[in-house]
């Protein structure tokens, strides 16, 4: 099977989703299966990718760490003839999700949309940012996926977000897998060492990208206030992002910045050795549609205190595997942190043995098996009339229309739903 899928991120760039499709495509290749991934440019970007064809892009967004892509790609429809597709999956509603939709159009191909992202999460990074707009991501999102043969959902509360807000394409959970293997050893005590950790400190961690979406100033909060009563605690937190500097102040206000250490990012192997150098580790985010870090935490033995939200609350069981929380409260956060803290060590052992078992459910082999038992299922486009160029031209016509139909009616229910609820309140 021929595997082409469209992501406006990327590696260089680290985040879930540039994470997932390398993952994905990891796995299909495994398997036999041929994969083409059209991206973005960014820098840092290897050169002479094998199967990647990068799309020029305006880098660093609205000061962002995203990319915009340029809507301009004339030498994609070669390399697609040369290819010869037999999936298109998309990543994203925006951008390079558009073009998704024009390629499954044209060619007659099934279109796959996985929905990472709760969209209205990142309007932050848009002027202009309201209600109004979160509203218009939302119903696009919703229409976009409705575009699509399949969507793959990252998690159950998603795939019943999906359904409450009308999406009507079918519906399959596919979370991005965690390879055990990567993480099941790791140099703790080393790691410590190279950064003045004593060896009897109690670790709290955090992985991830440091920005607002993220819920970062809650959750420093929340570690410091820990900390303050607890001597022996430390946070180490492995990421880069604009919530970085208010983190440290944070900790510095606290007078615990002896106590705060950020690594920036890590690659394998140490990744790994920063969470085996970790005793617990803590998750405050709001805005994920699927564990991806808390699966690799667990995978690395480590218990997992988490804000109960999506993604969190598929992978975290409360008092077995961790602390899944229902309070959103610095207090309460603290006090989860202190109930680990203050666990015989049998029983903080039992905690790890259970992360691991759940881990265990969330291989990435699992997961690609599940993707691909979908691709199969879909109906293959026909070719038949691809040389008729009446038929092009209709089907290029009808694709424009439907792109901009969906367009069109997300921001008509997103500004209706704004003039509704002001006559109301008049």
């Amino acid at each position: 099977m021929n595997v082409l899928i469209l992501t406006n991120t990327f590696t260089p760039h680290v985040g879930g989703v540039a994470r997932s499709v390398e993952a994905f495509a990891e796995q299909y290749r495994k398997r036999g299966h041929e994969v083409l991934i059209v991206a973005p440019e960014f820098p840092g970007a290897q050169k002479n990718e094998a199967d990647v064809i990068r799309i020029p892009a305006i880098q660093n967004f609205n000061a962002s760490d995203f990319s915009v892509v340029l809507p301009v790609h004339p030498q994609l429809s070669a390399r697609l003839d040369a290819f010869q597709p037999d999936i298109v999956h998309s990543q994203h509603p925006f951008l390079l999700g558009m073009t998704a939709v024009r390629i499954a159009r044209r060619r007659r191909l099934p279109l796959v949309f996985t929905h990472h992202t709760l969209y209205e999460q990142y309007t932050h990074y848009v002027p202009g940012d309201s209600p109004v707009l979160k509203r218009f991501v939302i119903e696009l999102a919703t229409r976009y996926a409705n575009l699509a043969d399949q969507v793959f959902a990252p998690s159950e509360s998603i795939r019943a977000l999906l359904q409450q807000r009308g999406v009507t394409s079918p519906i399959t959970v596919v979370p991005t897998g965690v390879y055990l293997e990567h993480f099941a050893q790791g140099d703790g005590p080393g790691f410590r060492e190279q950064l003045g950790i004593p060896a009897e400190a109690f670790v709290v961690g955090h992985l991830g990208r440091l920005a607002p979406e993220k819920n970062l100033a809650f959750l420093a909060r929340a570690v410091a206030r820990f900390a303050a009563d607890h001597p022996q605690a430390h946070f180490l937190v492995i990421g880069t992002g604009p919530s970085e500097k208010h983190i440290r102040e944070i900790f510095t206000e606290a007078g615990l910045d002896d106590r705060l250490h950020i690594t920036g990012i890590l690659q394998q192997p140490a990744l790994s050795d920063a969470l085996h150098a970790m005793d617990l580790f803590a998750f405050a985010s709001l805005s994920e549609t699927q564990g991806m870090v808390l699966t690799e935490a667990m995978a690395a033995g480590l218990p997992v205190i988490a804000l109960d939200a999506p993604g969190a609350r598929e992978v975290v069981r409360d008092q077995q595997n961790g602390r899944l929380l229902a309070e959103e409260s610095i207090p309460a956060f603290s006090a989860a942190l202190q109930w680990a803290a203050d666990l015989a060590p049998d029983a903080l052992q039992d905690l790890k043995n259970a992360a691991l078992g759940t881990a265990e459910a969330f291989s990435m082999p699992r997961s690609a098996d599940k993707a691909l038992t979908c691709y199969t299922s879909l109906e293959p486009g026909s070719h038949a009339d691809q040389d008729n160029s009446w038929q092009e031209v209709m089907t290029a016509i009808k694709t424009e229309w439907n792109i901009l139909k969906s367009m069109a009616n997300a921001g008509e229910a997103a500004l209706g739903s704004d003039l509704f609820s002001d006559k109301k309140e008049e």
